[in-house]
């Protein structure tokens, strides 16, 4: 039986959320949403209900919900509307690259964190100029697990200029409400909470007018081109209306977890936690192992039976050093990720430490 515990890139699909994407698949009677047809009322009608579902998970009104593929596509929208009121950004050095990399599009400035990988409000502010468009500030880390302050961010800055949250990691484990935040854009994905992939949202504040990044039609109130997803829409909708019943036990449940990770590092040799302990969120670890290189670790792991991650969470496939790190001043190269989440089980967490102690030794062995 294998452990994943990686939930920190993707979770398994929820059954609630494959159970209502195969009901939506097999029904015959739904056309095109934007047409005025019985058949596209069907369509248009389970849009609209999974818009009202996703958007009372997340505290927001159905209107501020735009649906699209996913978090990137959400923050390229984000980036590239904000863009387009001014020429400057101003974003954290602990930011996903899908953020970073839009920033650097046009003039940016990025602003460091402390060891615990927390920025502080007053060097965000601080960086703000008359042209700033946009203050990024992500919810949660996605390397570290390290909620960052977008309250007193968002207190700072006092409507200077916008603020975008990347709420990626943070959805489904902290809780949201994007109606008080005082955010004016809010990055989501589903597939981080058990939702399908290729479906996200974003939130744009009421009021707020965001040019189209992707144009060419009407939908979703000509804020996002293209015919809607229907049925990665529904899955997105059934996830969170499970999370609205279940929040307060998965997040007591994986914190329990991950404590015991932290747990077991704390009395292991050779072994750190990174990241702020006070401001974490529930659901990931992040690791030093200070003489050991971390392919062979997962390597390990993995024939193990147990799936975990390790450096740089934008790298696809190269174990490159983790830019989040490197901005925290901690070793970037000997880094485990462990993310756990809705499905993830005590029996994981045995089977990871169990392994972990005896690849462990056995590389260290090797070493000698």
């Amino acid at each position: 039986m294998r452990a994943y515990l990686d939930h920190a890139s993707t979770s398994p699909l929820r059954p609630v959320a494959r159970q209502a994407m195969i009901e939506w698949l097999e029904r015959n009677d739904a056309g095109d949403p934007a047409r005025v047809h019985a058949e596209g009322m069907v369509a248009r009608v389970a849009i609209e209900e999974a818009r009202e579902q996703v958007a009372a998970y997340f505290g927001a009104r159905p209107r501020e919900l735009v649906f699209t593929s996913g978090a990137t596509e959400s923050i390229a929208t984000a980036s590239w509307g904000a863009l387009q009121r001014g020429e400057h950004a101003v974003l954290s050095a602990v930011e996903h690259s899908a953020v970073r990399e839009w920033a650097e599009r046009g003039e940016s400035e990025v602003v460091g964190v402390g060891p615990g990988g927390r920025v502080d409000p007053s060097e965000l502010v601080a960086a703000v100029i008359d042209t700033t468009a946009v203050v990024h500030c992500q919810l949660v880390n996605h390397e570290v697990g390290v909620c960052q302050p977008v309250a007193e961010v968002v207190d700072a800055i006092d409507g200077r200029t916008l603020v975008h949250v990347d709420a990626a990691q943070g959805g489904g484990r902290i809780p949201i409400s994007f109606s008080g935040s005082g955010v004016d854009l809010m990055s989501l994905s589903a597939h981080k909470l058990g939702g399908p992939t290729g479906i996200g949202a974003l939130l744009i504040r009421r009021g707020l007018r965001l040019n189209p990044l992707v144009v060419g039609g009407d939908q979703e109130r000509a804020r996002r081109a293209g015919e809607e997803n229907i049925a990665a829409i529904v899955g997105f909708a059934a996830a969170c209306a499970e999370l609205g019943a279940t929040f307060d036990g998965e997040v007591a449940h994986q914190f329990a977890l991950t404590a015991r990770v932290i747990a077991w590092a704390e009395a292991s040799d050779g072994i750190d936690v990174l990241g702020d302990r006070e401001h974490r969120s529930p659901h990931l670890v992040c690791l030093g192992i200070a003489d050991i290189e971390p392919q062979p670790v997962l390597l390990g792991l993995d024939a193990g039976g147990v799936a975990v991650h390790s450096g740089s969470s934008c790298s696809s496939e190269a174990f490159e050093p983790s830019p989040v790190l490197e901005a925290m001043g901690v070793d970037a190269q000997h880094s485990l990720r462990v993310s756990v989440g809705w499905s993830s089980t005590d029996t994981d967490v045995d089977q990871l430490l169990a392994l972990l102690d005896r690849v462990l030794a056995d590389l260290r062995l090797l070493r000698t």
